[in-house]
This record gives structure tokens, C-alpha cells and sequence, in this order.
């Protein structure tokens, strides 16, 4: 493709926080407006960058003279390692009567608090923790559903320098004892119930078994939620929401702590093994967020922005940075397509959206049902929608500007629980793409590396890496004191630079494409397939819902099975299976082609919607998967076993 899809027009660029920022501190540098020597820039001088950034945020703190030190330690490197602050006084800075979170739930429930009004609610809830003794360090958690109390009570926890952790109603009691069981927890925030898909499901049995296995916890509080009064039941040490603030505290004393304070501790997949827990610090994931959603997103004063996810995904944590901002957070609690699969589009033209996110599988699931937006819906609030989850098909970007919106910052964005961020990302004043992640983000020193750890050229696929160090690494795992499991978990593959995982190239654009998991990258003949390349052929196909790749060893080599979910009352015959490859070969290159093509009524994914390839190859192969709580649909992995075409 020689043009763009979508290009941002003078006035846009000229408006955007980013030419605001290029113009308070590069111009004066001699950088222009070429966001590559911008980038460039931020990578070489990262004192001058990260220093800029604080102060172009107004971030809320004692910043202290030193801004890096050890720089060339990785892991080991410090920013601002003089410097106290509050996360949550950064998120707070506003107490007005705009609106700060809009909520809306699936059944038609709708809540909207003001800043003044949120700043009120984490007043009494703060003083409520203080009240039991809760300071900085110790573990605050939620199993909690996407609602207003699950933000009052991090914001609460974090303002006292307590660490938050979550997971989301949808966990069974293992799954979230494999989680919040290693972090030793004194309070617990949850619901009573929650709905989903048009049904109520019971929360306070799971919360009795969960309290059961964590010795540590002291305190229950039950948030009300799908009615005004909440139950608590027969729940020891529990209180309701109500009964736990009943206090008169109108202000809150923020703790100012250390720039790499832990703020949240938030968990690995766990399909592997036990979840690891990825310890984040305050200043570091502030940081990041300001300049993903100021710089990279262009959010401002008086956008609506938001983005479905779970308590239990870290684009959570980042959409409720998004106060920091002083724009509106949109929260959406229930299934994404109940009452109807336009359930999405109402909620963007109903709260005047103007950065809507979700994931990739659900534009490619609007596109299969056959939506147009475009047509039925008023998007006219719509400026940008940014996708993530898993890779973004160049046919998902065609859908997107035909069916949706054309003039549309499309921006796709890849990084993820490790850094609770992103290492590409869009940019509101560079073009789009057909197929591709914008840019690299700014500040993250990113590049490509072959096997033999060389640097990859651009249009050449490889390991995604980052060559220095960056402040929202994690600042630890929970429960690693020497730091070997956080090492081995990304300084392993090659010395002193962090290995994503992710098989991705940079582009002739500055951009860069990502094609998988690293890890479940096939090898059939010694060739490196990226699982991406062979979903976004697969599932151009109408009777093709979606798609799992794995490579399954055969024969002293690895051949290529690929596992098709059909339309309901479909089977798949000789001529599907043909149309499958044809696309394939077509489209991609012969090495592509599936050795065996199977039908499958279901496909594993983890509680954050992500396909499980590792645990489907485990399967194959008569391996266990280690942790099968860390799945929302265990029950699928059954279909994969011994199925009696793969031993042919």
C-alpha cells in the first residue's frame, strides 16, 4: 500500500498535546515536528526526556535533582530516585463538578460521579483503612467487577500508600487464591453479585472460599452494586460499603513515598505455572500512562474516554489513570455484546465517546455480525479507537475505516501486564497504516533482534526488545527476593535488554507489526511463522468465527494444526478445508498452509479473552497445563485431547 489509511488533518495536529510539547521542549532543541528524531531524542537523552515529561504533566510531587542513575543496569536502573509522591493525589487533582467516572452496566443501571464527589467517596474510604491500621506496604485487594466502588477503593488504598491488586468476579475461588494467596492481603473489597450475558451471578459463596484460604485478611467489605443495599450474608468479618465509611472524613492525607513504590501487584496469565505477581511502582506506571494517554493518545480536559476491560487486565489500571487528566472515564460492566451485539456502539453514541478501546477479537467479531456503525449509529463524538489484546489484522483496519468511521485514528497498541503499558502505540499526528502499530512509544528504546542477538534490519521479523531501561518496569515480583524469577522472566534470551516475547519487525513507516507470541511462534522447517499471520487469512472466511494455531511435533520436525470454530450448524468438509488453505497459500506463502485443519466447538482463552496456545499445544502433546484456573473456559481443553487426527 502506498498511502495511508487515514492521515490527521492541520488543524489536528496543530490542537494535540504532543505539538504543544514539541513546541515547549524540542523546538528550542532544533527537533521540528519529525516525531522519528522526537523519538530518537527521548531514547538518547532520557534525563531531558523524562524530566520534560514531569513537568509538562504538572505531576504532582517532589521530583528531587538525580533522574537516573545505575542507567546501565537493566534490570538494576533508577528514575528520580529522590523523589516523593502520591499516585493517587495525581489522580485526584481534580475536585470539581465535572464528570470524573460515567458508569454503565449491561442491565441499564447508570451512575455518574463528579470529581468533587469521587474525591468524597475515597475521603471516608481512606479513612476507613486508616481506621484499621492499614498503611504504606500492606495489600489492599478487590474481586471486584468493573463498577465506580472498585476505583474509590484503589484510589482510597493507594492515597494511604497501601498496594492494590484485583482480579474480577469471573475467577473461581482457585484462581484468585493463586493469585491474591501469595500477596497476603488484610482487606477485601467485593460485590454481593454481579451480571453477565443477561444472568446474576452469586459472588458471596466464592468470597466465603476465597476468605478461607487467606489467612491474612481481616476485613471484608461487600460494595453495593446491582441493588442499593448490599449483603453481606453470612460472611464473617464482613461490613457493608456503608457501614465501613461511616465516617466524617472530608479530605484525604495522601502518603508521599518513593518514586518506586509499589502501587499495584498485578499477575502473569498463569497458564504455565502459578501467576506471577508483577509488583508496579507509583511514579514509574504514572509516568507512563501521562504520556500514553497526554502525548501518545492526546487525551484532554473534555474527552470521554474508555475501554472495555475486566478488573483483572491491566487496561484497567490504564483507563483509570485517565483521571489524572481531568477527562471523563467511561466504565462498563457486563458482556460486551449483551443486549445485542451493538451493545458497544449504543454505549459510544450514548456517552459521547471520544477514545473508545476494546480488543482486537471484538472489532473482528463486530465485522462477522455484520455491523455498520457508520449507518446506524451517531459517532460523530468519535475521534480515536484503539485496539489491543492481540494483533489487529490488516482486514480488521479495512472494516474499521469502511463500516465505522473514516475519519478515525485508528491505533493499535501492543505491551502489556509486564510493563503495564505499551512499547508501540498510536500517535494522533502520525498517519495510519494498513496492518500497523503506529510508532514506537516514546521514551522506550525498542529494536528487533535475530536469534544470535543481533539487531534485525527494519522489515525483518524477530524478537521484540527494548535496549534500555524505562520507568515502568516492574520493580519487582512478589516474593522473589533475589530477583532470579523477574531476571529469568526477561533478561534470559539476551544480557542486559528485555525480551517481550512478542515476534514483530519495525516498518519502512516507523511503525511496527506484530505476528505473536514469541513462544508460540511455529518452526516448521526451521521457519519462523508468527500465529497472526495465518489468523488474519483464516478469518476473512464468513464461516470461520475464529481461529487457534499451534505447532504440534511430528516426525523429527513441527508441523502446523490449526483449530477452526465454524458458524453454528456448520461442519467442516473437504471444500471449507481447501478454501482455508487456498486463502492461506494465496495470501501468505505455502509454509503457511496447515498440515491438518480440525473443527472445534470451543477455544480456550484466559479470563482477559486471550487464545491459549501454549495451554492447547500442552494439550496435544499429553502434557498438563499447569494452571488451568488461570482459564475462563477450562472445560475447552478437553475437546483437544486425544483427538485421534493428530496421531495420523
Amino acid at each position: 500500500m502506498t498511502e495511508p489509511l487515514w492521515r490527521p488533518s492541520p488543524e489536528r495536529i496543530a490542537q494535540s498535546n504532543l505539538a504543544r510539547f514539541q513546541a515547549q521542549v524540542t523546538a528550542p532543541l532544533g527537533l521540528g515536528n519529525d516525531y522519528q528524531q522526537l523519538h530518537r531524542w527521548s531514547t538518547e537523552h532520557p534525563e531531558a526526556f523524562w524530566t520534560s515529561l514531569w513537568d509538562f504533566c504538572g505531576v504532582i510531587g517532589e521530583r528531587g535533582e538525580r533522574v537516573l542513575i545505575d542507567a546501565e543496569r537493566m534490570p538494576g536502573a533508577q528514575f528520580f530516585p529522590d523523589a516523593k509522591l502520591n499516585f493517587a493525589e495525581n489522580l485526584l487533582r481534580f475536585r470539581d463538578d465535572a464528570i470524573a467516572l460515567d458508569f454503565y452496566c449491561e442491565t441499564g443501571l447508570r451512575q455518574q460521579l463528579s470529581f468533587a464527589e469521587l474525591y468524597a467517596e475515597v475521603a471516608r474510604t481512606a479513612q476507613a483503612l486508616r481506621d484499621l491500621g492499614i498503611g504504606p506496604g500492606d495489600r489492599v485487594a478487590g474481586f471486584m467487577p468493573n463498577v465506580p466502588h472498585t476505583v474509590i477503593a484503589m484510589l482510597a488504598a493507594t492515597s494511604i500508600g497501601a498496594i492494590w491488586s484485583s482480579c474480577s468476579p469471573d475467577f473461581g475461588p482457585a484462581g484468585v487464591l493463586d493469585r491474591l494467596g501469595q500477596i497476603a492481603p488484610r482487606v477485601l473489597f467485593c460485590v454481593d453479585s454481579y451480571a453477565y450475558a443477561g444472568k446474576v451471578h452469586d459472588c458471596l459463596g466464592r468470597v466465603a472460599d476465597i476468605a478461607a484460604g487467606i489467612p491474612s485478611l481481616e476485613q471484608i467489605v461487600v460494595c453495593p452494586y446491582l441493588e442499593t443495599e448490599a449483603r453481606t450474608g453470612d460472611l464473617q468479618q464482613a461490613s457493608s460499603y456503608a457501614d465501613f465509611t461511616a465516617n466524617d472524613a472530608s479530605d484525604v492525607d495522601f502518603e508521599r513515598l518513593p518514586f518506586n513504590h509499589p502501587v499495584y501487584i498485578l499477575y502473569s496469565s498463569g497458564t504455565t505455572g502459578v501467576p506471577k505477581c508483577i509488583t508496579h511502582g507509583a511514579g514509574g506506571t504514572l509516568l507512563q500512562h501521562l504520556k500514553e494517554l497526554v502525548l501518545h493518545t492526546d487525551v484532554k480536559r473534555d474527552d470521554t474516554v474508555f475501554y472495555f476491560s475486566t478488573c483483572g487486565w491491566m487496561m484497567w489500571n490504564w483507563l483509570v489513570s485517565t483521571l489524572a487528566t481531568g477527562a471523563t472515564t467511561v466504565l462498563w460492566e457486563g458482556s460486551p455484546f449483551h443486549p445485542s451485539p451493538n451493545a458497544m456502539f449504543d454505549l459510544a453514541e450514548q456517552a459521547r465517546i471520544t477514545v473508545f478501546g476494546t480488543g482486537a477479537k471484538a472489532i473482528s467479531a463486530w465485522e462477522k455480525e455484520g455491523l455498520k456503525p457508520r449507518e446506524s449509529h451517531d459517532l460523530s463524538a468519535l475521534r480515536t479507537l484503539l485496539s489491543t489484546g492481540s494483533v489487529l489484522a490488516p482486514e480488521s483496519f479495512d472494516y474499521v475505516y469502511r463500516d465505522i468511521k473514516s475519519d478515525l485514528c485508528l491505533s493499535s497498541i501492543s505491551g502489556g501486564t509486564d510493563i503495564v503499558s505499551c512499547f508501540a502505540l498510536g500517535c494522533s499526528n502520525l498517519p495510519v497504516w494498513r496492518g500497523e502499530l503506529q510508532c514506537v512509544g516514546l521514551g522506550m528504546a525498542v529494536e528487533i533482534r535475530r536469534d544470535d542477538g543481533s539487531a534485525a534490519a527494519v522489515d525483518e521479523t524477530g524478537e521484540l526488545c527494548c535496549t534500555a531501561p524505562f520507568p515502568s518496569m516492574p520493580v519487582q515480583f512478589w516474593n522473589d527476593p533475589d530477583g532470579s524469577k523477574y531476571r529469568a522472566a526477561y533478561f534470559e534470551t539476551f544480557p542486559d535488554t528485555w525480551a517481550h516475547g512478542d515476534f514483530a519487525k519495525l516498518t519502512q513507516h516507523g511503525g511496527v507489526q506484530i505476528f505473536g507470541r514469541s513462544d508460540a511462534t511455529l518452526n516448521p522447517g526451521g521457519v519462523r511463522i508468527g500465529t497472526a499471520e495465518i489468523y488474519r487469512q483464516v478469518e476473512k472466511l464468513e464461516d470461520v468465527l475464529e481461529s487457534i494455531c499451534v505447532g504440534q511435533d511430528w516426525q523429527d520436525d513441527v508441523r502446523v494444526v490449526l483449530f477452526v470454530r465454524l458458524r453454528d450448524g456448520l461442519t467442516l468438509d473437504e471444500a471449507l478445508i481447501q478454501a482455508i488453505k487456498g486463502t492461506i497459500r494465496a495470501n501468505a506463502t505455502p509454509r503457511h498452509v496447515p498440515a491438518k485443519i480440525l473443527q472445534i466447538s470451543d477455544i480456550p482463552r484466559t479470563v482477559s479473552g486471550k487464545i491459549t496456545e501454549l495451554a492447547v499445544r500442552d494439550t496435544i502433546h499429553g502434557r498438563p497445563v499447569k494452571n488451568t484456573d488461570a482459564l475462563a473456559n477450562p472445560e475447552a481443553l478437553q475437546l483437544f485431547k486425544d483427538l485421534p487426527e493428530l496421531a495420523q
